[in-house]
């Protein structure tokens, strides 16, 4: 089941890091190769690789914390899965003040390890965390793409796009991003989808907070699944599935820290005083979300369900540019907008110097006037700050809307331009 060893486009960021930095971090959800990357960037050095998910290890660490992180002291420490002792952050913490050279220690954890319980040591100004998620569509076709950072160089018009069918899209929508199971069968998919679930609720989540109830963390998770991606609302979420309103927001948390979920907050500017601050939440991966939702691609394409679908395909291009974030030339982070009056865009990108693109997602074949609503409302408050606005479509086409405002394929997400 394990496909073929892929690239993946974060290692030229991690040696970057490595080489000036003394504690690289990298986090992310069990199974997306952390440990595949870890050894990579070992291979090369003086590393002692371990990982505390053997039990005589975890046991070791435990018992002397201190004298486990300065094994190995003249090369490089690799310990993986770390969130099982959060002790050892502390004492990582302590070595470094012995010796900050660069590239000391590299640590995974499946779970966000600044959040764990006894791991408050945030170690500031001694690591920089890369965040690693299931692969891009470019890491499999063997590149780097960077969609943001295209569309602020180039002109849409410039793109070359992957032609695509409608049904190709929702497969990809459905398709996991894991490495282990990038090959696998429908059915086995979904034997380990269930599989993996249950072991982070059931070990990962305890591990992290130690939270009560863990049926109402299931239903959750299953309830976001079935959204796509879709406004957060804890009372109504609370009512819904039958739990105490006031225990969803660590229910969520608890989801986010396990990187089963993405939290995207609301855009606004104090320009904008009626945009609504709810945020929109999706699970990681999509492929993992159709699958708790008792979905695939034909259903996607027989309309069973249009706003699951809908939600799916935009929860599929969220993802992809939350991948891209992790090496692109343009730091930005991810919104999305509403306001009062109901003018909305999908997701908003936002750079650090305060650019903003609109990006709009529809799972038509086909667009209209009114798919445009939003990105003009958002052009109208973003003013000087908006670049450009998009919206992203199961056509092949890249065609001009007006002023700023443009129609391409959701290809264009791993296309190129200007190569």
């Amino acid at each position: 089941m394990v496909a073929n060893y892929i690239p993946r486009n974060t290692v030229e960021l991690a040696e970057e890091i490595m080489s000036d930095t003394p504690v690289l971090t990298i986090s992310g959800a069990r199974q997306v190769g952390k440990s595949t990357l870890a050894q990579a960037l070992a291979r090369d050095r003086r590393a002692l690789v371990l990982n505390l998910d053997e039990r005589a290890i975890m046991l070791s660490a435990r018992m002397d914390p201190d004298g486990f992180v300065r094994q190995h002291s003249d090369g490089l420490l690799v310990i993986d899965e770390v969130q099982r002792v959060p002790e050892l952050l502390q004492a990582i913490k302590a070595s470094l003040e012995e010796d900050r050279r660069p590239g000391r220690f590299l640590i995974t954890g499946s779970s966000n390890v600044y959040a764990l319980q006894g791991g408050q040591e945030s170690l500031a100004g001694r690591a920089e965390t890369i965040s690693l998620r299931g692969f891009s569509q470019g890491e499999r076709r063997g590149y780097k793409e960077d969609f943001v950072a295209c569309l602020l160089k180039h002109s849409p018009g410039d793109f070359t796009c992957e032609e695509l069918e409608r049904s190709q899209y929702f497969d990809l929508v459905t398709q996991p991003s894991f490495p282990e199971i990038a090959e696998a069968s429908e059915r086995r998919v979904n034997r380990w989808v269930d599989g993996y679930v249950e072991r982070v609720l059931s070990r990962d989540v305890a591990d992290l907070v130690g939270i009560e109830y863990p049926d109402r963390l299931e239903k959750l998770l299953h309830y976001i699944a079935a959204q796509g991606s879709a406004e957060f609302v804890a009372a109504k979420v609370g009512r819904r599935l039958n739990i105490p309103e006031r225990t969803v927001p660590a229910y969520l948390d608890a989801l986010k820290n396990v990187f089963l979920v993405d939290v995207l907050p609301a855009w606004g500017t104090n320009v904008a005083k009626r945009v609504i601050s709810k945020p929109k939440v999706q699970m990681q991966d999509t492929g993992m979300a159709a699958s708790l939702a008792g979905l695939d691609a034909r259903a996607l394409e027989l309309q069973i369900s249009s706003s699951v679908r809908g939600g799916l395909v935009e929860a599929f291009v969220a993802s992809e540019l939350l991948k891209q974030k992790a090496w692109s030339d343009v730091d930005y982070r991810l919104f999305h907008f509403r306001q009062s009056t109901g003018s909305e865009v999908d997701l908003v990108v936002e750079t650090r110097s305060r650019e903003i693109i609109g990006i709009e997602i529809k799972a038509a074949v086909s667009i209209a006037a009114k798919d445009f609503a939003g990105l003009r409302a958002l052009q109208k408050i973003a003013s000087e700050k908006f670049r450009i606005g998009v919206v992203l479509y199961a056509g092949t086409r890249v065609l001009p809307m007006g002023e700023g405002l443009w129609a391409m394929p959701i290809s264009a997400l791993w296309g190129s331009a200007g190569r």
